[in-house]
C-alpha cells in the first residue's frame, strides 16, 4: 500500500457510505456531501455557506475507518445509540458514581474548516456545565491545554490537553473536585518541550508551499492539518512530514481525521490519562465508579481500550457512519452528544428527588 491510500481515498470511502446508506430501512444521511473549494467536503448547511469561506463553518466527510460491506443494523447492533439505550446505561451505571470523560473536536464542537474556528455552542457549554454540577467532568483533547480551556470556558472541570500529556485539575472548586484538586498536574514528555518547538518551526516550513495545510503546536504534540488540502497533494505532505521526522527519531507520527499527529515516542495516551484523573479523584482500584468517555477519533480507542480492560463503564463513539471501534455505545454527532448530557442531567436530578 502506498503512502497515499494509507490515506484512505475519499472517493471509495463515500462509496462505500453511499451504498450502505441507499438500502431500504437504512437510517444514514445521504453521501457524498458538498465539495468545497480547495477539496474539503462540506455538510449541505455548511455548504450553503461556502460563499462566505466562513472558516467556522462545519466541514463533513466520512471516517477514516470502515469496514468493508459494513452493514449499519449489524454494527447499530454491537454499538447500539446511547440515547436509545439510555436505560440501559443508566443500570450499568446503578449504584455507582459517573465520572464524565469528554474529547472536544468532533464530540463538543463540529469539525470546522479553521481548526481555531471550533468554538463551542453556548447551548453546548450549558450542557457540560450542567453535567459538572452532578458528576466530576475532564475534557481530554489533542488540543494544547489553555486552547480547549479557552474553548469550553469552564473553571471546574478537569483538562487533559496534548492527547492527555498535559494535565490539570479545576481552577475553581465544586462539590465534585477535592481541596488539592487544582494541584493536580501531570506533564510525562515536558523534556520533549524544545524539540517538539523545533519540529514545528521546521514543519511550518517545509509545509508551507502546500496549499491548506496547517501546523498546529499543541504544546506537547503537534497537529498537522489537511482538512482543506487536495487529496492529489496528501502523499507530497505526508512525504514531507516525515522528511523532516527523520531527524527526530524520539518522535511518532499517527493519523486521525484529516490531521496528521506528532507525538513524543513515550508509553502515555488518552487511556493512561483516564487512569491518572480516576486516581487523581480517588477511584483508584475501585469498583463503586462508573466513567463515560465520550469521543470520535482513533486517539480515543486507546480510553475505550482501558474501560473494556476495567471492564468498568462505557465508551460512546462519536460517528455518522460504521467504523471498527472498542467502544460500547454510539451517537452521531454532537448534537446528540448535547442530547445525551443532558438526559444525564435530568435523571440525576429525578434522582435526587427521589432520595
Amino acid at each position: 500500500m502506498t503512502k497515499h491510500t494509507a490515506f484512505a481515498a475519499d472517493d471509495a470511502i463515500i462509496a462505500a457510505a453511499a451504498a450502505i446508506t441507499s438500502q431500504p430501512g437504512r437510517r444514514f444521511t445521504s453521501y457524498p456531501p458538498a465539495r468545497a473549494r480547495g477539496g474539503c467536503r462540506l455538510a449541505p448547511a455548511a455548504a450553503a455557506r461556502q460563499a462566505t469561506d466562513d472558516p467556522g463553518a462545519a466541514v463533513s466527510w466520512p471516517e477514516l475507518v470502515v469496514p468493508r460491506h459494513a452493514d449499519f443494523d449489524d454494527w447499530m447492533e454491537k454499538h447500539p445509540s446511547a440515547l436509545a439505550a439510555f436505560e440501559s446505561v443508566l443500570a450499568a451505571a446503578k449504584g455507582k458514581k459517573i465520572v464524565m470523560f469528554l474529547d472536544y473536536d468532533g464530540t463538543l464542537s463540529p469539525i470546522v474548516r479553521d481548526p481555531d474556528s471550533a468554538v463551542m455552542s453556548e447551548e453546548m457549554r450549558d450542557a457540560v456545565r450542567g453535567v459538572a454540577e452532578h458528576f466530576p467532568t475532564a475534557i481530554v483533547s489533542g488540543r494544547c491545554r489553555d486552547k480547549v480551556f479557552n474553548f469550553v470556558k469552564l473553571a471546574e472541570l478537569y483538562y487533559a490537553g496534548s492527547h492527555g500529556m498535559d494535565i490539570k485539575g479545576p481552577t475553581a472548586q465544586s462539590k465534585h473536585t477535592k481541596a488539592k484538586a487544582g494541584a493536580v498536574l501531570c506533564q510525562p514528555a515536558r523534556a520533549f518541550l524544545p524539540v517538539i518547538e523545533e519540529v514545528y518551526r521546521a514543519l511550518t516550513a517545509s509545509t508551507a508551499p502546500i496549499p491548506g495545510a496547517t501546523v498546529e503546536n499543541n504544546k506537547f504534540c503537534l497537529s498537522v492539518h489537511f482538512r482543506c488540502v487536495q487529496e492529489e497533494k496528501w502523499r507530497a505532505l505526508e512525504e514531507q512530514v516525515r522528511s523532516v521526522l527523520k531527524e527526530y527519531p524520539d518522535l511518532r507520527l499517527t493519523k486521525g481525521r484529516k490531521v496528521l499527529e506528532i507525538r513524543p515516542s513515550i508509553k502515555w495516551d488518552k487511556g493512561n490519562a483516564l487512569q491518572f484523573l480516576l486516581e487523581s479523584l480517588g477511584f483508584a482500584g475501585s469498583n463503586s465508579v462508573f466513567p463515560i468517555y465520550i469521543g470520535d477519533d482513533s486517539t480515543d480507542e486507546d480510553a475505550f481500550k482501558v474501560l473494556r480492560n476495567l471492564g468498568q463503564g462505557i465508551g460512546i463513539l462519536v460517528s455518522k457512519i460504521p467504523k471498527e471501534t472498542r467502544a460500547s455505545y454510539s451517537l452521531r454527532e454532537p448534537s446528540e452528544v448535547e442530547e445525551f448530557l443532558r438526559k444525564l442531567v435530568s435523571w440525576s436530578k429525578e434522582s435526587r428527588q427521589r432520595d
